[in-house]
């Protein structure tokens, strides 16, 4: 039996609330880097395949700005934060009051990468530790890492070693939004989290839901 047809609506809706904890923690984080109220949710959480994975982000070669961390501790894996680029150029023009700013310049500001690197720091670190909480387990990140590529080129990095024995990722899908702003301009992002075979297990043991 693969991890897909082992991870039931239960163990997505655990997961779910864990997400909305780690978002509150994550948007209290970029309140205070912006200065501005921040809001985060978690509409959803679900478990794909890797082929429809790739379809999340607007397929595999969607230009993309990508997040990679590794998952160190009790219980390891990957985890990917993924954002369109125009919604990445959106959060970073607003964090470093540059509207010139943009991902796709050839000379791309110090400045405006350190400002994204920051955001990933404060996410992945606000989910790993609600994760963490959770479960009872020592998780945390390694520093993460920044990309902007092509989506299946970021992704490939953290399919190479599950493939080998599972064909499924859990993809946890994040809304960051400002406060009074219009629904239309809300980041719309994905985690997604790709634990160890023996990972899986270990989670969801330490959460009652094994």
């Amino acid at each position: 039996m693969n991890q897909g047809q082992k991870i039931t609506s239960l163990h997505l809706d655990v997961l779910k609330e864990i997400g909305n904890i780690g978002a509150a923690h994550a948007a209290t984080a970029l309140s205070d880097l912006l200065n501005k109220k921040i809001d985060m949710r978690v509409p959803k959480v679900e478990m794909v395949s890797f082929n429809d994975m790739m379809e999340f982000a607007g397929g595999a070669e969607k230009a993309v700005v990508g997040i990679f961390l590794r998952i160190e501790g009790d219980a390891e894996g990957s985890m990917f934060f993924i954002l369109p680029i125009e919604q990445a150029n959106q959060f970073i023009r607003r964090l470093i009051c540059d509207d010139s700013f943009s991902l796709r310049d050839s000379q791309i500001s110090e400045i405006g990468l350190s400002a994204m690197q920051e955001m990933g720091n404060i996410l992945s670190g606000s989910y790993l530790s609600a994760l963490s909480d959770f479960t009872g387990l020592k998780i945390y990140p390694t520093v993460p890492g920044l990309s902007v590529d092509m989506f299946g080129a970021i992704i490939s990095i953290g399919l190479i070693e599950i493939s080998q024995v599972s064909d499924h990722v859990i993809v946890i899908n994040t809304s960051i939004f400002e406060d009074g702003m219009e629904d239309s301009n809300e980041l719309k992002g994905h985690f997604f989290l790709l634990p160890d075979p023996d990972s899986f297990e270990t989670i969801f043991k330490a959460l009652g839901v094994s």
